[in-house]
């Protein structure tokens, strides 16, 4: 089955519009619900005093209506009760400001007050619900990352690095404490990284933050292995989230969730490139589970654009929708159900907006659940197969965010996210992977009872929902399953994972490399003799000279293209010079070289290049490597995706395209015989299954 549905909160509402919602939902096809995400102070009105009857009651009609619950726990959100009584499990800045309730978040995840609260709330919810039959998924939390600077943090922090470095001579080696006086002679001197006078350590920014990702991590399974002693049968997850403000290695969370769950909000007017990149991710967290995982969350019918919310057109919904399914998710679910009355987020997008379901949205999202009934059979535990993968590194995300680099302006995100537009324009299917994990160095053993790995997502009552998957194909296969391997800004690298990247040049794989790429090791110390240390070897080059360019600015390239943001001396040690500078202080310089390595080739681009010049290099890179794009001949606007069987058209353009195909098949949305091509519609989607 492919689940449909989003956040339901009837808490906000009066009991006579519960029955209203559920005929609504039952018209739409939707089949499951994420339920209680923010009901703490409603479950547990006061310390120890729980009111479940109206849960109850909800729970009771959905099952009725045949609608399946994820059933979440509330502690992303502590009643205001919790944090009067405990002031000390409040979170506190790194301007040594502690907040107070009246948001949500408002939480310290090292706090034993705290963690015994929400163990306890679970504990309540697994007693009561762990057997109800319209229970299919736990929802553990909401949204972790809540980022504390307090004492109880400074000392799990502390226990953290002892466990992690084994004692202080090796902290400070690891830290270079020796600069700026900073060695330390106890433990008790380090604290979290809180306002100082000038440039922080970053070595102890980076562990703050992976320390943060480990502790967060503990409360999860803390509650997860409450809930999974009730009943071991119902799958467990909780909803990753993407942002720079986001302490959560989440490749590494992966293996401890039973099945991979994303809230992804494209936030840019370019929402389609923004939905293929959180699919296409997503899908790499899931790598594990077959590469199949659930969109948990998403605005079904607005764009939040910076400072303003864009309403989608229409047909954006269902085209946003479907690419992500076409990308690995099992289904497509929004925050949320009915769109509220007040509070701060009563503009959020709904699939029930203030304007009741004689709305665009709604009429919409009933089209949407036929679609998705029609396609569960040839979707489900199938794959996307992939020629091409886009190295992500959390912590290299995070190094480049503090101060003291060489430019003010590096973006890690957008660097990454220009190689996967680039790859996703040009028709190439992309996986994502990841250092120590995939074969890129080691993988983490797989936790709990995974959506493919137990072959059912079954409720209490016993009934089936999730039919067991036809295997994970390349999806986690290693580096060996893919031709061209790129790698953006991946500023740390291991030894162990610098030689699995090694190998793979050396047995055949295509190795692209960006500037800012294997510079550090794990610490953030630089690795000497010159750039990119780690990589010197396989793409037989050394970079002397960083030489970031400045806003606005660029640097002529022998072949007629312009280098922006960076530019490099670079020096050849086997490789030949495809490319060269010709302007600047670094005219007739190397700028793009290819250095054969084994039985394969490396490519290292030491410019920046707009999305046109990168689009035409890494096309010139798939043609040697002998990688095709997924359908051929599509017009412009037309993207094409291959998940099993099926092959998704997505027409992001205003007017239709015409799709040539490589055979005879069907719609599979509709049963329609289609051969020879296919017309998509402007703004439309056409799911194409060969015969």
């Amino acid at each position: 089955m492919l689940f449909f549905g989003g956040d339901y909160n009837p808490e906000q509402w009066p009991e006579e519009v519960w029955d209203e919602d559920v005929a609504l939902m039952r018209q739409a096809g939707v089949n499951l619900v994420s339920l209680g995400v923010f009901a703490w102070s409603h479950l547990e009105p006061e310390e120890g005093r729980f009111e479940f009857g109206w849960l109850d009651r909800v729970m009771d009609r959905l099952h009725d209506g045949g609608i399946k619950v994820a059933l979440a726990t509330p502690t992303a959100s502590p009643p205001p009760w919790f944090t009067l009584a405990h002031p000390d499990g409040l979170p506190v800045t790194a301007d040594g400001v502690r907040l107070t309730h009246g948001s949500r978040d408002t939480y310290c995840v090292s706090s034993p007050a705290y963690r015994a609260a929400a163990r306890n709330i679970a504990a309540e919810l697994a007693g009561r619900y762990g057997q109800h039959p319209a229970l299919a998924v736990w929802h553990v939390h909401n949204e972790y990352g809540t980022d504390c600077r307090c004492d109880l943090t400074a000392s799990a922090f502390r226990s953290w690095l002892a466990k992690k470095h084994g004692d202080l001579d090796a902290l400070n080696e690891s830290w270079t404490t020796a600069f700026w006086s900073q060695r330390y002679s106890d433990w008790a001197q380090i604290m979290p990284p809180r306002a100082t006078q000038y440039l922080p350590n970053p070595a102890q920014v980076l562990d703050f933050r992976r320390f943060l990702s480990d502790e967060l991590l503990g409360a999860f399974v803390e509650q997860r292995d409450l809930l999974r002693a009730v009943n071991p049968g119902v799958p467990i997850t909780t909803n990753f989230v993407q942002g720079g403000w986001v302490s959560v290695d989440h490749a590494r969370w992966a293996s401890e969730v039973d099945i991979v769950a994303v809230d992804h909000y494209p936030a840019g007017v370019d929402g389609e490139s923004e939905t293929a990149f959180g699919g296409d991710l997503a899908r790499g967290w899931a790598a594990g589970q077959g590469g199949e995982w659930l969109l948990m969350e998403t605005a079904p019918n607005l764009i939040y654009t910076p400072g303003r919310m864009h309403a989608k057109e229409p047909g954006r919904l269902t085209r946003h929708s479907l690419n992500y399914l076409a990308r690995g998710s099992r289904g497509a679910m929004y925050f949320q159900w009915r769109q509220p009355r007040g509070g701060a987020e009563l503009f959020h997008s709904a699939l029930v907006p203030h304007a009741g379901p004689d709305s665009p949205v709604f009429r919409e999202a009933i089209g949407l659940g036929r679609t998705l009934a029609a396609l569960t059979p040839h979707v489900v535990g199938e794959t996307v197969p992939a020629q091409v993968a886009v190295g992500w590194d959390a912590p290299s995300w995070w190094a480049l965010q503090g101060g003291g680099l060489p430019a003010a302006d590096i973006d890690y995100l957008a660097a990454v996210r220009q190689v996967h537009r680039v790859l996703y324009e040009s028709g190439f299917a992309t996986d994502f992977v990841f250092p120590g994990l995939d074969g890129f160095g080691e993988r983490a053993a797989a936790g709990g009872a995974g959506l493919v790995g137990a072959g059912t997502l079954s409720t209490g009552g016993g009934t089936e929902l999730v039919d067991s998957g036809s295997g994970a194909g390349a999806v986690g296969a290693g580096l060996g399953a893919y031709k061209i391997v790129v790698l953006s800004h991946l500023f740390l690298i291991s030894d162990a994972s610098a030689a699995a990247l090694r190998d793979f040049v050396a047995g055949g794989g295509c190795l692209v490399v960006g500037h800012l790429s294997g510079i550090a090791d794990p610490a953030g110390r630089i690795r000497l003799g010159g750039y990119p240390g780690a990589f010197r070897e396989v793409l037989g080059v050394r970079v002397v000279e960083w030489r970031p360019l400045g806003v606005g600015v660029t640097i002529a390239l022998d072949n007629g293209e312009q280098g922006i943001r960076w530019s490099e001396r670079v020096e050849t040690a086997g490789a030949e010079t495809v490319v060269r500078y010709a302007g600047d202080v670094l005219a007739g310089a190397p700028a793009v070289t290819r250095n054969r390595f084994g039985a394969g080739t490396a490519w290292y681009v030491s410019p920046g290049l707009g999305d046109d010049a990168l689009r035409r290099l890494l096309g010139q890179v798939a043609v040697e490597a002998g990688v095709t794009p997924v359908l051929a001949g599509l017009p412009p606007g037309v993207e094409a995706v291959r998940r099993g069987e099926l092959v998704f058209l997505f027409n992001h353009g205003d007017g239709p395209g015409t799709v040539p195909l490589p055979g005879a098949g069907t719609n599979a949305a509709t049963g329609r015989a289609v051969s020879g091509s296919v017309t998509v519609p402007g703004g439309g989607v056409v799911v194409w299954r060969g015969a």
